[in-house]
């Protein structure tokens, strides 16, 4: 017989565990579902361990730098002391009880396994069967996307997950994939002594973002000894039981170790029973409105809405959610100014528009540019300074439409950029703001001082 409760939550990431939480201390009956670890992919596999890994590296980096300005200084990386914070601080070696307790605790209930959506307002798991009251919230995430290259669907290659669990760095490692995975991986393995290949199918790293980005970090990593291989695709990976074989689409061959796939993410949405809302299950992404519906009695929350694979996105849209099913009041999504950082040495953060979406869109458009290195700050920080900062501005508007930060705190400065973007501020009042000696945000400065209608 099924049970009757108010809301099911299919999926605890962060997303659905922020839903599931909230509702549950608010007086509702909430079954929460997960087939894996509640909190998904941020903290055990995702924005928290890669980040303890890319604090390390910075600091091996940091301390190889010191002899320019500050004396000689040595470091023996010890890439032990990332496993063991790892596992230690960041997962409990990838057991969730705790959070499984956290959300009992608020009163939900929950279900460990795999759930299909059985009929409108009912879910089924296992031998258990659920009708809702209120709704179903579908937050199921996204899985690495593997490209069909031959000879690699058999093979032991890393996807961010075999990364993350390393015990130790391998000597060699190829990355297929130069988003901000593999990216932020790349640099990382080469800092603790591994010889990197990175190789991107596309004409510059970070794809998605500027070009000047992508250009300057393809100097930068090359400068730091990894390989870096733009516009090359892979033509075939090969294993012969110690080591990978790498055919790239130039002819070139690469051997090593080991090969991590950063090809990006995608909703895998097959088997939930989306039929059952007359929603197509082989659709890339889930779509809903404003309120993050998807039809009536279900929402959808996080990566599988393709609005961004970023954590920060899934919490802002399990807000909405969460206030749209309390019947509270509040602002719709709004997905004009959605920051990003990728974590790579220079940070590289971005908000709203690339120039080239902003021109895709019809707007009339001016571009300001500036170079950290050449600004006070950058001039003082002399070592690990490459930066740049680029704003796209609506002209007609006159606002900001996109902004783009490299550099040392590229991300921090990001925040004054996001701000502007999506308050939609005025260029002529950022103009005449305040901006601290001698900050990189002075940055934003020399750009809106340059404005002008083309990138050149």
């Amino acid at each position: 017989m099924a049970e009757q409760v108010d809301v099911v939550v299919i999926g605890l990431g962060v997303g659905g565990e922020e839903v599931a939480g909230r509702l549950a201390a608010a007086g509702l009956s909430v079954v929460g579902v997960e087939a894996g670890l509640v909190g998904g992919e941020c903290p055990y596999w995702g924005c928290v361990p890669t980040k303890m890994m890319v604090r390390a590296a910075g600091m091996v980096a940091d301390v190889r730098r010191a002899e320019t300005i500050a004396g000689p200084a040595s470091i023996e990386p010890d890439w032990s002391l990332v496993a063991t914070r790892i596992r230690a601080e960041a997962t409990d070696t990838w057991d969730d009880q705790v959070a499984v307790d956290r959300f009992v605790g608020k009163g939900g209930t929950f279900v460990r396994g795999r759930a299909k959506i059985t009929g409108r307002g009912e879910v089924t798991v296992g031998d258990q069967v659920f009708t809702v009251r209120r709704g179903i919230v579908v937050a199921t995430g996204t899985v690495p996307s593997v490209p069909p290259i031959p000879g690699l669907a058999e093979l032991p290659y890393w996807t961010n997950r075999g990364a993350v669990q390393a015990e130790q760095p391998p000597t060699s490692l190829v990355v297929i994939g130069g988003g901000a995975i593999g990216v932020e991986f790349a640099q990382v393995f080469s800092r603790f002594g591994t010889t990197v290949t990175l190789v991107e199918a596309a004409d510059r790293l970070l794809p998605g973002e500027e070009p000047e980005a992508g250009r300057l970090l393809t100097e930068v990593l090359g400068a730091e000894g990894i390989d870096v291989r733009t516009g090359t695709s892979v033509a075939r990976v090969d294993h012969d039981g110690t080591s990978f074989t790498v055919a790239l689409g130039d002819r070139d061959v690469v051997v090593a170790d080991r090969v991590l796939v950063a090809t990006g993410r995608r909703a895998a949405l097959g088997d939930l029973g989306l039929e059952a809302y007359d929603l197509a299950a082989d659709t890339p992404a889930l779509e809903a409105d404003d309120r993050l519906r998807a039809a009536a009695g279900l929402w959808a929350v996080g990566d599988l809405t393709g609005r961004g694979a970023f954590t920060h996105v899934a919490m802002y849209q399990a807000d909405i959610v969460v206030r749209d099913i309390l019947g509270q009041d509040g602002p719709a999504a709004s997905y004009h100014a959605v920051p990003r950082v990728t974590f790579s040495d220079p940070e590289v953060g971005s908000v709203g528009l690339t120039e080239e979406q902003a021109r895709a869109a019809g707007l009339a458009v001016r571009i300001g540019f500036s170079q950290v290195p050449s600004s006070a700050r950058g001039w003082m920080h002399k070592v690990g300074n490459e930066g740049i900062i680029k704003l796209v501005e609506d002209a007609d508007r006159g606002i900001l439409v996109g902004a783009t930060s490299v550099g040392p705190h590229g991300g921090e400065v990001l925040g004054a950029l996001a701000v502007a973007v999506h308050a939609r501020v005025p260029v002529v009042q950022l103009r005449s703001m305040i901006y601290a000696y001698p900050t990189f945000h002075r940055g934003i400065e020399d750009a809106l001082r340059n404005l002008h209608p083309t990138g050149d």
